[in-house]
């Protein structure tokens, strides 16, 4: 069984995305690791280059920044890195440039991929997902954050990332997907306020035209304080995170009983409490084992 790995990533160092740590989460279970890097104007080459590992290979791209609608360019760049995958592949898996592994979730990464290599019908493996937010010490629980997301594909040409990179299909229909008990530490929303402030920026941008972003983006500050509802994260980080971690030099705290929730939000998070089922949701994948 070869596993590639695949991800793309563009001014990591000016933005602070932990890219270094999201490698290295990955690379104990591929065979090889596709970095897609962006025409970026900071050191993020020199940067992924310094963990030198014969694994990584580097591809280079310049980003369409005129895709302004929906995220459409970081699917684009997406699926730049997944064409480079190795004809040898069966399994291609993907990571974005702020989500993490953990190292005590590989043997059931490993099994999940071994156990449905021949099992065509699959298509992708899905993840879940612990949103941190604010601090290391928080994940959002409210209905706002996606639980679930496929990370793991079969190598398939006919497969494409979706919309803005959150996820994928074949041939335009979702795919058939595997459940694993395997969890993406995506820490996406957690860094410096004043760094977190330049992404944001920077971000809206992939979506929005610059009228947009005048108005709706503060440019003085990044309040996290404006958040409806996080609980305390208890459990223990993945190892690559724990310098990253230790180097925290902002200050944030929540009350996780503090829920700024309307009623409709707190009867259906309620209702998903006590059933495990969310209503409405969205998803991206059909779910079949």
């Amino acid at each position: 069984m070869f596993i590639s790995g695949f991800t793309f990533v563009r001014n990591a160092v000016r933005y602070d995305y932990p890219v270094i740590e999201s490698i290295r989460s990955l690379l104990p279970l591929v065979d090889e690791l596709i970095v897609n890097l962006g025409n970026s104007d900071d050191t993020t080459e020199a940067l992924i280059r310094s963990i030198n590992d014969p694994k990584i290979k580097i591809i280079h791209s310049v980003w369409d920044d005129s895709l302004r609608e929906g995220g459409r360019v970081l699917a684009v760049e997406t699926d730049k890195a997944m064409d480079a995958v190795s004809e040898k592949a069966d399994w291609a898996i993907y990571i974005q440039a702020d989500e993490v592994l953990h190292e005590k979730d590989y043997p059931a990464i490993r099994e999940a991929m071994l156990h449905y290599l021949n099992d065509k019908e699959i298509e992708g493996l899905l993840l879940n997902y612990l949103h941190f937010y604010g601090s290391y010490s928080y994940t959002g629980d409210s209905r706002r954050w996606y639980r679930n997301e496929i990370r793991i594909i079969r190598h398939d040409k006919s497969i494409r990332s979706f919309r803005d990179a959150q996820g994928f299909r074949k041939n335009g229909q979702k795919l058939k997907v595997a459940k694993v008990n395997a969890s993406v530490y995506h820490y996406g929303w957690v860094k410096n306020p004043l760094k977190q402030l330049e992404k944001q920026k920077n971000f809206h941008k992939l979506w929005h035209d610059d009228n947009w972003v005048k108005q709706k983006v503060d440019p003085q500050k990044f309040d996290y304080s404006e958040i409806d509802s996080l609980r305390e994260f208890k459990g223990t980080p993945p190892s690559v995170m724990q310098e990253r971690i230790a180097a925290m030099d902002w200050d944030f705290r929540f009350d996780p009983t503090d829920k700024n929730l309307s009623l409709k939000d707190r009867s259906l998070q309620l209702f998903e409490k006590l059933t495990g089922y969310r209503l409405f949701e969205y998803k991206n994948y059909k779910k079949i084992r």
